[in-house]
């Protein structure tokens, strides 16, 4: 894919709300670049005389696409299009200059129940690299093709892929005479949205349980911020923090016994910690400005948040008990909403420069920032568990709309439904597959 054009791909979705009711999602790539590894990904043998149920694929090339680290090659440049081990000649994609070569199938075994068939190979070295076969129901076919992209992803790059993870968001439509705010999970291509909750007035923050089975979130409904979690599983909800001011900002700790959050219950906004299981709250900065945003490292042992308290929005690290607090960010004016990559060693975030804010990476062994993307006003920056991917939420003509961009900043894409507004994206960490409730 090179730099400057478009990819699209359009997908019928259907809302939660009411089975009739449909909304499209569009994916747009918006900028990629030729650098990434050229792969050939050949369409699955499928015997059946109707199409497939699902073009495995399409899946697979467009989760390697969207990773940044990838550029499927073209399949009108293909010379031939194997379906079995004994089909690979090794010469036709050495002349198209590919590198990885993916083939399969998907065949009908029982009514409802799929075979798929996968082979990876490199080009170069004349070898299999993977090869696995899934019997799985209708409705675990996409899932399946993203584990078998998380399967190249590892194979090619030494990393873990994050396909079969999954996104939160928010969105807002308008009904009547007022607006319908949902707390939705999806695919982490934005597939098969689920809602989790339902409200009238505005939903905020999601964020994951370092496990994939619970969200915290803050929810308006009564009228003022009150902080929740929710098991995904049984559906089970609990009001966590509903004091007096503010709740909001939750964050788990890598252990998933506590909560950082911001709370104003002693008169100004600072960051606490709760006890998921006491309740017990501690204190951790005393200021007379905003502490907030609080985010933890992936160890444990550190907390980053925003602070005013040098005058402007800053980043600020401190120890998980308090001590030792020093500024992190020094390059702008604006810089908030930090959030730790998978391995510790960067955060994201949303930087001011020129009056727009940006998603930017802050490297933490320099405190060198890199600014990611080129919009107007993007928010909520969010690592996929791998670290690859940043998922963020912008503007485009008045309507919010989720965007990603590659870590190295060569791929962005955009998520746009057909109606209505969507924010406040969080990716999942490698979780399990859940049954949802709403």
């Amino acid at each position: 894919m090179l730099k400057g054009t478009r990819y699209w791909i359009a997908v019928l979705l259907c809302w939660s709300v009411a089975p009739s009711a449909q909304a499209i999602l569009t994916i747009e790539i918006t900028q990629g670049e030729a650098a990434g590894l050229p792969v050939a990904i050949v369409p699955f043998a499928w015997a059946g005389k109707t199409a497939p149920p699902q073009h495995i694929a399409n899946i697979i090339e467009a989760d390697l696409l969207r990773s940044g680290r990838f550029a499927p090659i073209e399949r009108k440049q293909f010379i031939s299009s194997p379906q079995r081990d004994a089909d690979v000649v090794y010469k036709d994609w050495r002349l198209i200059k590919a590198e990885a070569l993916v083939i399969g199938s998907i065949k009908l075994v029982n009514p409802g129940r799929y075979q798929i068939e996968f082979r990876l190979y490199d080009i170069y070295k004349e070898k299999q690299l993977a090869g696995y076969r899934y019997t799985v129901d209708r409705n675990m076919l996409r899932t399946t093709a993203h584990q078998i992209s998380d399967i190249v992803y590892e194979q090619l790059t030494g990393q873990p892929g994050a396909f079969t993870t999954r996104i939160a968001y928010i969105t807002r439509q308008r009904q009547g005479k007022g607006n319908v705010f949902k707390l939705q999970v999806a695919d982490s291509d934005g597939y098969a949205p689920k809602t989790i909750v339902r409200s009238s007035e505005p939903l905020l923050s999601p964020a994951w349980s370092p496990d994939g089975k619970r969200l915290a979130y803050v929810s308006f409904e009564h009228k003022r911020p009150v902080l929740y979690t929710q098991d995904l599983g049984s559906g089970r909800r609990e009001k966590l923090a509903h004091f007096k001011g503010i709740n909001s900002a939750p964050a788990w700790s890598p252990d998933g016994k506590r909560l950082a959050m911001t709370l104003s219950r002693d008169g100004n906004a600072e960051i606490y910690v709760m006890n998921v299981a006491s309740r017990r709250l501690t204190r951790l900065t005393r200021n007379g400005v905003i502490d907030t945003e609080p985010a933890w490292s992936p160890n444990g042992l550190n907390i980053v948040f925003t602070s005013d308290r040098a005058g402007r929005p800053q980043i600020y690290r401190m120890k998980a008990d308090g001590s030792d607090v020093e500024r992190l960010t020094f390059e702008g004016s604006y810089n908030a909403r930090p959030s730790y990559s998978p391995d510790g060693r960067s955060l994201t975030l949303v930087t001011r420069q020129n009056g727009k804010y940006h998603v930017g990476i802050l490297r933490l062994d320099n405190l060198a920032l890199q600014v990611l993307t080129d919009s107007k006003l993007d928010e909520s920056p969010s690592f996929a568990p791998n670290g690859g991917i940043i998922i963020y939420a912008t503007e485009l003509r008045g309507r919010g709309v989720l965007a990603s961009v590659s870590s190295d900043g060569r791929v962005r894409q955009r998520y746009r439904f057909e109606t209505g507004d969507v924010r406040e994206p969080a990716w999942s960490p490698y979780d399990q597959q859940l049954h949802y409730k709403e």
